[in-house]
Formats: C-alpha cells, structure tokens, sequence
C-alpha cells in the first residue's frame, strides 16, 4: 500500500433481533480477516440469538450509553461511535429495527446512532457509507411496508441493501427472507475496503 494512503477500516457492526444473528461470530471473524477493526453495538432483542462471550471485539449495548453518560459535558457514546466508525454495517436488520430507522426512531444504542450518522446532503460534506442484510420471514419480507422502508433507506438515504436469499427458515418455510450468506456479506464489505484507499 503506498505510504500516503490511509486505510478506512474502521466498521461498526450493527445487530438486531434476528435469529439470524447466530452468524456473528462467524461475520466479525471475516470482517477482521479482511483488514477491518470492528466494533459490535447490539440491541437487547439480538442477545437471544448470541452471546457476546463468543466475540473478541469490543461490545456496546444500550445500557453502555447511560453508564457512560452522568452529566453535562460527558461523552455520548452514540456520537463517540459514529466519529470512530469509517462504515456501519447492520446485519441483520430485523423487520422491526428496519422500520423504526426507516421512520427515525432513536429508542436504544444503535437506532440512536443511525439516527446521527453522517448521511448525504448539501451540509453534510462527510458521507460514510451504511450497509444492510436484511433478515426477516418471507411474507414480513414481501409486505409492502418492508418495501417502502427498504426505498427510504436506499432512495433517501443511500444505504446499500444485501438482499436475503432464499432457503429454508427457521419456521419451516421455505422462502426468499433469510440474510445474505456470511461469505456474500464479506465480498460486500471487502469492495467498500478497496475503494476507502485514499
């Protein structure tokens, strides 16, 4: 790499309420495999799918943003995140997590720090790229309302969609609605990598 270019790796690595997010551990040894330092930020839901025992990077849950936070000029750990973070990955994006973004809800850690990330316009002259996979039941995934949050978030605000494939879900059903494969998600990534060399 030539010594005047520096490299964008810093990723934060959203997870929802998914049972998709057994994938984890898997997804954060790509991740880290490719050249990214990555930071897990989780909602409470995601931890019944996971434990974060079984990662070694460093994890912020909700609570994390209170405990920090005791008075007036103290650090905001949503805002500390998202000036740390070169890329947000979230994956997997539940139905849920995806309409309350979709809407601006900002009720816990990482609604809160999609809410204040940097997102094109006229303003803003920073723009660090989102990516999403997500992860969802076939008929939560063709309801309209997915629909038009998936256009809020890749018409209005630019995020990259990694559409989920169809296999056999954890309900029995066999159809389009589960996350992109771990090795699909990383290719995603891995393209962004080599275009942040500047």
């Amino acid at each position: 790499m030539n010594e005047n270019k520096l490299l964008r790796n810093k990723l934060i690595l959203g997870v929802t309420g998914s049972v998709a997010a057994i994938k984890i551990p898997c997804l954060i040894e790509k991740l880290l495999e490719i050249g990214f330092e990555v930071r897990l930020v989780v909602t409470d839901n995601s931890l019944n799918f996971f434990s974060v025992d079984t990662v070694s990077v460093p994890v912020y849950k909700d609570i994390d943003e209170w405990t920090r936070w005791k008075k007036r000029g103290d650090p905001v750990l949503h805002i500390e995140l998202r000036n740390w973070a070169d890329i947000l990955l979230v994956a997997p994006l539940s139905a849920n997590t995806m309409a309350k973004v979709a809407y601006g809800l900002a009720d816990n850690l990482l609604t809160t720090l999609v809410r204040a990330w940097w997102f094109p316009n006229e303003q803003n002259i920073i723009h660090k790229p989102v990516y999403f996979a997500p992860a969802m039941n076939t008929l939560m995934w063709q309801h309209p309302f997915t629909h038009e949050q998936i256009e809020r978030l890749v018409g209005r605000l630019h995020w990259k969609c990694i559409d989920p494939v169809q296999k056999t879900l954890i309900c029995g059903e066999t159809g389009i609605g589960a996350m992109a494969e771990v090795s699909d998600i990383v290719n995603c990534l891995k393209q962004e990598l080599n275009k942040n060399l500047f």
